[in-house]
């Protein structure tokens, strides 16, 4: 499972599973990317229950 991120600088992907991580980036610099992880990693559980909702409709 994974989440994509986009910004006005660049975007990136984060596995979710089996624990945050990056696995793509695009334009987005260091200290951008430890800020969105660190985002993903507050916001973890409730992006996967979104994932799962919307892909059980």
């Amino acid at each position: 499972m994974h989440v994509h991120v986009s910004c006005p600088d660049g975007e990136a992907k984060f596995w979710l599973e089996p624990a945050v991580a990056l696995c793509e980036n695009h334009k987005l610099s260091p200290r951008i990317l430890r800020q969105l992880q660190g985002i993903v990693e507050e916001r973890k559980d409730e992006i996967v229950r979104a994932w799962k909702t919307h892909c059980a409709s």
